[in-house]
């Protein structure tokens, strides 16, 4: 997020920055230029000064600044910087021609912009050839060249800069406020299944662990009776090696299964999507569940609609169909139903095994097919791991269909999966 965040103001402000520097220069420069504009056009005056028989000063005759140019003044300056005369339409004081012509004059430029009473004037100096010719009683004299200074008011075009400067800083931080609420939204979309998704595997590792502890005690102790009976022969000891090779078994079957939930979890299962009898294959499953359901007495019932065809790999599908079987044998209530469906919905296969028990709590269904997950908080163990409905889940994601399951609380469980 401060990466992300530094990289955006960087970019915006590097945005605004050069819009504001291109919009303060073209301003700058047409105002330049329409300075310029009058300049070049230089205002005539006459090159007399008439005397002043009485206070013996003398007056500069000018023409006239063009009607466009009514924003701006001239004055004409002599000898020392004096103030001869001021050309305007402004009304403005004779005070602010006079600091207009000292900022000016004391500036050392030929063009610049002056401040005065919170207004902005741009100035360009302009040298005459012309020179003045003063009447006085002892005759005729000629003085030094004039200069002519033009102001245009500019402060228009400075307040619209300011207004530009204040937008770009509220449109910076307004939008910097929403792309931090967008970017932290989506930051934690992004990271929400990263955290879920290492809880997981950190509930896996302890659940992994805590599987594999109880077939490694049992291991462990039976190996320790065997040393402790050294002088025994194997028949008479034949008890304590069933049970290791029984543990072994079960940490062999473990394993395995871990392996291909690893397998799926790294998409390293490939296995190539086949057309296949999935009607046959699940009349095969039942047929040898037959005497099971047999023994514990349960009425099973199904509807297999034959030749249906499903892509998939059929053993995979063979070992999805023992599960959820297997699952509902052994939770099926005594004397129990157990009713098997295989049916078609338009361009999917639909399987669901439904069994007569306790129900599953609503709250329960959405973690039934995560690994090691058993609804009895005592981990009995009752010949599994855990394992089977996630493998189911992989098998049948892989093979781009769907498994769910649904329950009557008191009532029944229903698992489907559905295929195309």
């Amino acid at each position: 997020m401060i990466l992300n965040m530094t990289i955006i103001t960087v970019v915006m402000i590097s945005a605004f920055a050069s819009i504001y520097i291109i919009t303060y220069s073209n301003i700058q420069n047409e105002n330049q230029i329409k300075l310029n504009n009058i300049a070049m056009s230089p205002i005539k005056m006459n090159s007399l000064i008439k005397s002043d028989e009485n206070n013996n000063t003398g007056r500069v005759f000018v023409g006239r600044i063009p009607n466009d140019y009514a924003s701006t003044f001239s004055v004409l300056v002599g000898k020392n910087n004096t103030l001869l005369n001021v050309h305007s339409y402004l009304d403005l004081s004779e005070e602010t021609y006079a600091q207009a012509t000292k900022l000016a004059t004391s500036s050392n430029k030929e063009s610049a912009v002056i401040s005065i009473d919170g207004q902005r004037w741009l100035f360009k100096i302009n040298s005459m050839n012309a020179n003045l010719i003063i009447k006085e009683k002892s005759g005729v004299t000629q003085a030094a060249a004039l200069e002519q200074i033009y102001f245009m008011d500019v402060t228009e075009s400075y307040n619209i800069l300011s207004q530009l400067l204040l937008t770009f800083g509220v449109i910076t931080i307004v939008m910097l406020f929403v792309i931090f609420g967008i970017s932290l939204f989506f930051a934690r979309r992004a990271i929400t299944p990263v955290e879920i998704a290492y809880e997981k595997q950190k509930q896996f590792i302890a659940d992994a662990s805590h599987e594999l502890k109880t077939p490694i005690a049992v291991i462990h102790a039976n190996a320790e009776a065997l040393y402790a009976n050294k002088t025994e022969t194997i028949e008479s000891q034949k008890k304590w090696l069933h049970y290791i090779t029984a543990e072994t078994d079960r940490m062999g079957r473990l394993v395995s299964d871990l392996l291909y939930l690893a397998k799926t979890d790294s998409e390293a299962v490939s296995n190539e999507l086949t057309p296949f009898n999935i009607s046959n294959v699940v009349t095969d499953v039942l047929l040898a569940m037959e005497a099971v359901v047999f023994e514990k007495g349960i009425t099973l019932s199904q509807h297999i609609e034959p030749d249906l065809i499903a892509n998939g790999v059929s053993d995979k599908i063979k070992q999805v169909v023992i599960i959820l079987l297997d699952n509902a044998v052994k939770y099926v209530n005594e004397n129990g139903n157990i009713d098997v469906t295989l049916q078609k919905s338009r361009n999917h296969v639909f399987f669901s095994v439904k069994n007569t028990g306790n129900g599953i709590p609503k709250e329960y269904l959405p973690k039934l097919f995560d690994r090691f997950y058993r609804i009895d908080d005592s981990r009995a163990h009752n010949g599994g791991y855990g394992l089977g409905l996630s493998i189911a889940r992989a098998i049948i994601e892989n093979a781009g269909g769907k498994i769910y399951a649904t329950s009557v609380e008191g009532d029944s469980t229903t698992f489907v999966f559905e295929l195309g």
